[in-house]
């Protein structure tokens, strides 16, 4: 049917009927598409313009369950808000040990009071089959414990970073949910992050040339001497495994690379009552084997501070906020046309907490191993500890090689 310009418009029910024969392919079948219901249009915009995306959700009920373990702030505040954006991933259970907390945030949830454990009946999660995944937001001291009672109860598992408080430890998180043939994946946000991924695909796009050298900082003022975080035995350390570890592993999968040697040193004022246990600050350096090195500084004693530079030999990029939960920045600095310039991307980022959850979700479904699986975060707690080796010691420590592959495949690109 062809309309000429100047014809008198069609009648409602002819137009409707008109427009979803000729222009509307709402269905994609089975063959095309990993599920029937996906729909799809033909593109009606100009090359020119950016394209326009459809959102595909899983159905509700067909969604990977989680259970939340641990009702901290991180659970409360990031951890279950973001369910409410996931795509393919619903919270469906609660584990806490204050039941009268978790029976306030389960209503607000929708979650039924059956769904609902404490520490001591976490093993009842086997008997819940809404329920296929854990994300543990615990204090560090109890990752590799809930993670293997989480595998032992056939529940893949989404964990916080970082991984645990020992490479021992580490080990045993991932020989436990090896042997239960169960996922088990570390939530570094950042790997699922819009801007990340963008700069990622930069860098080896070679869109900054040869890299040469890496800088960033991740501080925070800490309060309350009480809190678990200032604790040996529940952090495992202080500012270096909590947000220092943010540093060290952008420097490792934006670069590719893997250091071979570390220098580190740690400091304490002893006067403050905050830092009788854990290190106030750290600042180390890695050097990696194509000559790229990451210098870097963390503390809990200055005022935030979140930002990482990357100087390549055409090209530098920044993040600044590079480490923040949301209005992330990247900026490019080049040469174009013999003038300097500076670029700033505007990218959308949705809920860093949300993609990684959907990632785990569909990496479940789809019983494929996540991007940043058990042995990426087993990498970073040897560099830490060698970090921690390295300061107490005065020298640099070398670093073996990891004994095998560390990252599964790319996450797709929302």
């Amino acid at each position: 049917m062809n309309l000429h310009p100047l014809a008198p418009p069609l009648p409602r029910r002819r137009f409707l009927r008109f427009a979803v024969g000729a222009l509307a392919v709402p269905w994609v079948g089975p063959a095309g598409a990993a599920s029937p219901d996906k729909v799809q249009f033909p593109p009606i915009l100009a090359p020119t313009e950016k394209p326009e995306k459809t959102e595909q959700f899983t159905p509700p009920g067909e969604r990977i369950g989680f259970a939340v373990v641990g009702l901290g702030r991180i659970s409360v505040n990031q951890i279950l808000p973001a369910f409410s954006r996931c795509k393919h991933a619903r919270v469906t259970a609660l584990v806490s040990g204050d039941r009268d907390k978790a029976l306030a945030i389960a209503r607000q949830y929708g979650i039924s009071e059956r769904a609902v454990f404490d520490y001591r009946t976490y093993e009842r999660l086997a008997d819940d089959a809404a329920t296929q995944a854990v994300y543990i937001g615990l204090p560090n001291h109890m990752h590799a414990e809930y993670t293997v009672r989480a595998a032992q109860a056939g529940k893949h598992v989404l964990c916080e970073k970082p991984m645990a408080n020992s490479v021992a430890e580490c080990r045993q998180m991932i020989d436990a949910c090896a042997r239960a043939q169960r996922r088990l994946m570390i939530a570094y946000r950042s790997q699922y992050e819009a801007n990340d991924r963008a700069l990622l695909k930069m860098i080896r796009a070679k869109q900054l040339g040869t890299l040469r050298e890496f800088i960033s900082s991740n501080c925070q003022n800490q309060g309350d001497p009480d809190q678990w975080r200032l604790k040996r035995a529940l952090a495992g350390g202080g500012a270096l495994p909590d947000v220092g570890i943010y540093c060290l592993n952008a420097a490792r999968f934006l670069s590719g690379e893997e250091p071979i040697e570390v220098i580190g040193h740690t400091w304490s004022n002893p006067a403050d009552p905050r830092f009788r246990e854990v290190e106030e600050a750290a600042h180390f350096i890695l050097r990696f084997p194509s000559g790229f090195t990451a210098t870097c500084t963390t503390s809990y004693s200055a005022h935030q501070a979140k930002f990482l530079r990357l100087a390549g030999s055409e090209a530098w990029a920044e993040m600044d906020p590079a480490y923040a939960y949301s209005g992330l920045r990247l900026r490019i600095g080049r040469l174009v046309d013999g003038r300097d310039t500076v670029q700033e991307f505007a990218l959308e980022s949705a809920d860093q907490f949300a993609r990684q959850i959907d990632h785990m979700a569909e990496c479940i479904a789809s019983s494929r191993q996540p991007h940043t699986p058990g042995e990426e975060g087993l990498q970073d707690m040897r560099i830490i500890e060698a970090i921690y080796q390295s300061a107490r010691e005065g020298r640099p420590v070398r670093l073996g090689p990891p004994p095998g592959p560390l990252r599964g495949p790319e996450p797709e690109d929302a």
